[in-house]
């Protein structure tokens, strides 16, 4: 339990500081909102040619507007493979113009 909740931490303090916009959960499951369904599928596709696999979350089963990518922390996680994930995000994120 310790870890899951030391990788969550670790990913959404990383996140925040990129100025992702990641919502309010308090649980190891962080959204990384985005808006249009779109460029959500565009982050989805580009994170995964990076090696991140992170599905996007769109309309129907969101509001329109309201499309994000559904990210989730887990114990068996290496602080390595947290921060690989925030570094793809990073790019991903520029390439697309998120953030």
């Amino acid at each position: 339990m310790k870890r899951l909740w030391d990788n969550t931490r670790r990913f959404k303090k990383a996140m925040k500081d990129l100025r992702f916009d990641i919502g309010k959960s308090e649980t190891p499951i962080t959204p990384v909102m985005v808006g249009e369904s779109g460029k959500a599928k565009k982050l989805s596709t580009r994170l995964f040619e990076l090696g991140v696999f992170a599905l996007p979350i769109v309309y129907p089963m969101v509001a329109q507007g309201k499309a994000r990518i559904r990210t989730i922390m887990n114990a068996a996680l290496t602080n390595e493979d947290v921060d690989f994930a925030v570094g793809k995000f990073e790019q991903a994120g520029r390439e697309l113009k998120i953030i």
